[in-house]
């Protein structure tokens, strides 16, 4: 038995890579899942492959409802009619996952890889999009998820988070921007706990997206996890009747499948890492 049939899910970000994989895990479970991102079939990536409508197709066929939403989540017009439009066609959102992020872009300008610089070298433009279509949009799509769920007197919101909001990595502004969610985490769930709507960080392991792959020669793989391994987290946690425990928590996606017993897709159990091998 499918445990998210009848459940309505919004994933952001979810054209490719971690999204995308969350968006599927979700559909595994029967849930009817809003894919956005800003990437559609009428307008491709230049380089990375994938759009919304691939990712609702492949959530159909895992056996969910995937409903592709074309969805810049710097744009508070297009998120409010997003919402909208799962009020008026739903009435209610159970879960809602924020993968969208920023800051990824561009690592190499004028060929200079720029993303590992001290931050005294760092373009201005990569602390303003972690935060614009990072932190910005996590808050503004929980706002306007909160309500629906406060509502319907349940609910859960997940943000994709990172190591680097507990130890160093790669750059400063990735850190602030980590260390940012986890704390936002905290204070919506200390807010929406009497409301029966839980708020969780979630980190995935080293997972095998379509950019990780493409330095696959440089990378140990030999922990790494699926996108759909962290969706299938995602899933488990919105079955969980019990998920207002974890409220507020920093939570693992490789720890959670030893907790509720689910494997990669290639039937494997990735090993949760620690704080320091990361």
């Amino acid at each position: 038995m499918k445990p998210l049939v009848g459940s309505v899910a919004l994933v952001t970000g979810a054209s490719r890579g971690v999204g995308k994989g969350i968006a599927v895990g979700l559909g595994e479970a029967g849930a009817c899942v809003y894919v956005t991102g800003r990437t559609s079939r009428a307008r491709p990536h230049a380089v990375w492959p994938g759009t919304v409508e691939d990712t609702a197709e492949a959530v159909t066929g895992a056996g969910g409802e995937g409903i592709p939403v074309v969805c810049d989540h710097t744009d508070d017009g297009a998120v409010e009619a997003l919402f909208e439009q799962i009020r008026r066609r739903h009435g209610r959102l159970d879960v809602l996952v924020n993968s969208a992020w920023g800051g990824y872009e561009r690592m190499v300008e004028d060929g200079v890889y720029t993303w590992a610089l001290p931050f005294w070298e760092q373009p201005l433009w990569r602390w303003d999009a972690m935060f614009e279509a990072g932190v910005r949009a996590q808050y503004a799509a929980s706002r306007l998820a909160a309500p629906m769920m406060i509502a319907q007197g349940k609910g859960l919101i997940v943000h994709l988070s990172f190591w680097a909001a507990r130890k160093y990595l790669a750059n400063v502004a990735y850190g602030v921007a980590k260390a940012a969610t986890d704390r936002m985490t905290a204070d919506m769930a200390q807010e929406l706990r009497p409301h029966r709507v839980a708020v969780v960080s979630l980190y995935p392991g080293l997972v095998r997206t379509e950019k990780v792959m493409a330095a696959a020669a440089f990378l140990d793989l030999s922990n790494a996890e699926s996108p759909v391994f962290t969706g299938r987290a995602v899933a488990a946690l919105a079955a969980d009747a019990s998920v207002l425990q974890k409220t507020g928590q920093v939570l693992l996606a490789a720890s959670l499948a030893r907790e509720y017993g689910f494997t990669d897709t290639d039937g494997t159990q990735p090993r949760p890492l620690r704080l320091e091998e990361a």
